[in-house]
């Protein structure tokens, strides 16, 4: 149960830190990302981050123990939103827009 608590909240974390890098790489945005802030390296890391977020998924006992895995999957979702919500990336919060 330990374990699928630990890989369905790291699936959370890291399914959501790759969504704005996705999303910043399909829309040809700058972002950072330890490997830079192109678009194309956003789009890779983000596609790279889903495809882990699934493999964490699937290495997780979902099946045997459906809330423990859910919880957690949210849990990891909730922090990592709360993350890019207040420090961001690198500690670098975007400039305000009136």
């Amino acid at each position: 149960m330990l374990l699928t608590a630990v890989l369905s909240f790291f699936a959370g974390v890291f399914g959501a830190n790759a969504t704005p890098h996705f999303v910043k790489g399909i829309t040809k945005e700058h972002f950072p990302t330890p490997f830079g802030t192109g678009p194309l390296v956003n789009l890779v890391a983000g596609w790279a981050m889903y495809v882990i977020a699934a493999l964490l998924a699937v290495g997780a006992d979902t099946a045997g123990y459906p809330a423990v895995a859910f919880t957690a999957a949210a849990l990891g979702v909730l922090v990592m939103g709360i993350f890019h919500a207040t420090v961001g990336a690198f500690g670098k919060r975007p400039p305000a827009t009136v």
